[in-house]
């Protein structure tokens, strides 16, 4: 058996973590992978040649590149991350919550940058999904459901889009500033919330890790949309908040994208 060493620029979330797990995953010859997310380095334990296993982690486009393939003895025992799924399926239960939330008021509001974080809540909840309700399922099963969830990611963003463009090209009236900012709030506390859960664990397992920097990068998000929402109040137009709004559907477009690309291998399996 031999280990090939990664360094993975973009490894920085649950979501590159979860993509990784999968497209390597189809691979007869990968035995065992161990992540270090602080350093951005995967080890892959296989047999025969590392070639196969380079080219399905370059297909992910995650700035990857080989540092050095050596003999292992075969002795690395992959992690034991089940002390955390309590927490991990909480973390999953609050962003699925405040995606019907924050869609529902960001509809009620006017507010694209709503709508857009409620997305980016699915999209982590997505991600959750796949890692927690179908890891005892075959590998082709957890394939096709993330082949479905990509779909449904990329319909919402694009659809998020066409609103952001029908709202710019029109008299667009002016969101409902209150409820942004209370409703963001309310969701930035919740991803606070999420943080100290996660920071809870003492078991420092990969999904851990990932979940926080994810979170993290969610509460910058959940700051763009309440600074959006000063914007709009102060100058009484809703251009702040689709600017926003653009930049999270992008965002969650990316990631749909990702996970598209590994979906597709399994419609021909």
């Amino acid at each position: 058996m031999f280990i090939s060493r990664f360094y993975i620029s973009k490894m920085d979330c649950s979501s590159e973590v979860e993509l990784l797990r999968l497209r390597l995953g189809e691979l007869p010859e990968v035995k065992k992978l161990k992540f270090i997310l602080e350093s951005r380095e995967l080890y892959v334990y296989h047999t025969g040649s590392v070639d196969a296993v380079e080219k399905s982690i370059d297909d992910l486009q995650l700035e990857s590149r080989l540092i050095n393939t050596e003999d292992s003895d075969g002795s690395f025992v992959p992690e034991d991350e089940s002390a955390d799924r309590r927490i991990l399926i909480t973390v999953f239960s609050i962003n699925f919550l405040f995606f019907i939330i924050e869609m529902l008021f960001g509809i009620l509001a006017d507010s694209m940058g709503l709508v857009a974080d409620s997305l980016d809540m699915l999209a982590d909840a997505f991600v959750y999904m796949l890692s927690l309700i179908v890891v005892a399922s075959s590998h082709h099963a957890r394939m096709r459901v993330a082949r479905l969830v990509g779909v449904m990611q990329a319909v919402l963003a694009v659809a998020g889009f066409g609103e952001v463009v029908r709202r710019a090209a029109g008299s667009e009236t002016v969101p409902d500033t209150f409820t942004m900012l209370l409703v963001s709030g309310l969701a930035l506390a919740a991803n606070a919330l999420s943080l100290a859960l996660l920071n809870r664990s003492a078991s420092g397992g990969v999904h851990i890790k990932a979940s926080v920097i994810c979170t993290s990068n969610d509460v910058i998000a959940n700051a763009g949309v309440i600074f959006a929402g000063i914007l709009v109040m102060v100058f009484e137009s809703p251009v702040p908040d689709l600017i926003v709004g653009v930049i999270i559907f992008a965002l969650v477009l990316r990631g749909a994208v990702r996970i598209l690309k590994l979906g597709r291998h399994a419609a021909y399996t």
